[in-house]
């Protein structure tokens, strides 16, 4: 209501006696009639049978038809109509141009692809000294490529918002490199093969010649007709790629009963397992009274005058520590691993 009382506040008008021109507002494949958009006419009246271009496509209007269905010859100013003839599928937001007859329209869409390659041929793997600096600063980052097709605009949306919203913990970054409504092709399967890229199709499949391709070329492409499932396999994809964390486990505890100075070996701690195990090549700390005075590594472990790798609750064994020689009876010998646990996104 507020929309239709500023329009007649403003005495907004719009030409119908010319040529029409709107924009996309929603793009999709029908299995019949193949690619269809719908379309805002801002000025002029659209009629069938005239050419036209939109974005990097071009077409003639074969069909329109209403919010009800129903087909139409022509529709003017501020109507809605789904539009039937393009020559493949525009993006949303696109502007939707008649032209005069359709050698100019496919004239402008050669000029606009033109354009495009010459823009990607002069970008695609350059780097300058100004940007090599900002690289090298920010240290070694890992990135998620990914491809993504789908069967309407819409879908297309909401899986980028969605993956732009999964918390990567400041470790990945997320590149969508590539985005188009449509079945995949082989031009996505070898962009995601030069990018080192994932495939995602949302409702939409490869077609024969994409998928021999994507097994020639190691791709792997990943089709859903769930958005939840995408995204949930994405999170999975990138919990592999984030650096585990390390976490400390504790092995076991030993006191130092006797100290014995061997030549040219040092001090030996003489020592009965009070937890856990001891093993050899842990890590370990010496703890006096309380406080951490040395930490460093089992070089040693014996029993009975024999190499042991392990010893286990209630043995006795002789312990030498790496670098380290000034232990106490009492002592405690603390072994301790890292293990690494996959990172998992919030």
């Amino acid at each position: 209501e507020m929309i239709l009382l500023q329009s007649e506040v403003l005495e907004l008008k719009a030409n119908p006696d010319k040529l029409a021109r709107g924009t996309i507002i929603e793009t999709r494949l029908d299995k019949g009639q193949g690619p269809v958009a719908t379309v805002l006419i801002q000025e002029g009246t659209l009629r069938v049978g005239e050419p036209f271009v939109s974005g990097q496509v071009f077409g003639k209007v074969r069909a329109m038809l209403d919010d009800h269905g129903e087909k139409l010859k022509e529709a003017g100013p501020s109507h809605p109509v789904e539009v039937v003839g393009f020559a493949g599928l525009p993006e949303a937001g696109d502007q939707f141009i008649v032209v005069s007859d359709e050698r100019k329209a496919r004239l402008a869409v050669e000029h606009r692809l033109e354009k495009v390659k010459q823009k990607e041929a002069g970008t695609i793997g350059k780097i300058t000294l100004e940007t090599l600096f900002d690289k090298i600063k920010e240290g070694e980052f890992k990135e998620l490529k990914a491809v993504i097709k789908a069967d309407v605009h819409g879908s297309i949306e909401a899986l980028k918002k969605a993956i732009s919203d999964i918390n990567t913990k400041g470790e990945i970054k997320v590149n969508i490199i590539h985005t188009a409504v449509g079945s995949i092709t082989e031009s996505d399967i070898m962009l995601a093969s030069a990018s080192n890229a994932i495939v995602i199709g949302f409702n939409v499949v490869p077609d024969q010649k994409a998928h021999a391709l994507a097994q020639t070329e190691h791709v792997d492409v990943r089709t859903y007709t769930i958005i939840y499932e995408a995204i949930d396999d994405i999170k999975k994809a990138m919990e592999g790629l984030l650096s585990p964390i390390q976490k400390e486990r504790v092995l076991g505890r030993a006191q130092v009963i006797q100290l014995f100075i061997v030549s040219k070996v040092g001090a030996i701690a003489g020592s009965r397992v009070l937890e856990g195990k001891i093993t050899r090549g842990a890590q370990a700390r010496v703890i006096r009274k309380n406080e951490v005075i040395h930490e460093g590594k089992v070089t040693s472990l014996k029993r009975f005058k024999e190499d042991v790798r392990e010893a286990l609750l209630g043995y006795e064994c002789g312990i030498k520590l790496e670098h380290f020689d000034d232990l106490q009876l009492e002592d405690i010998i603390e072994a301790y691993e890292y293990e690494e646990i996959a990172q998992k996104l919030d």
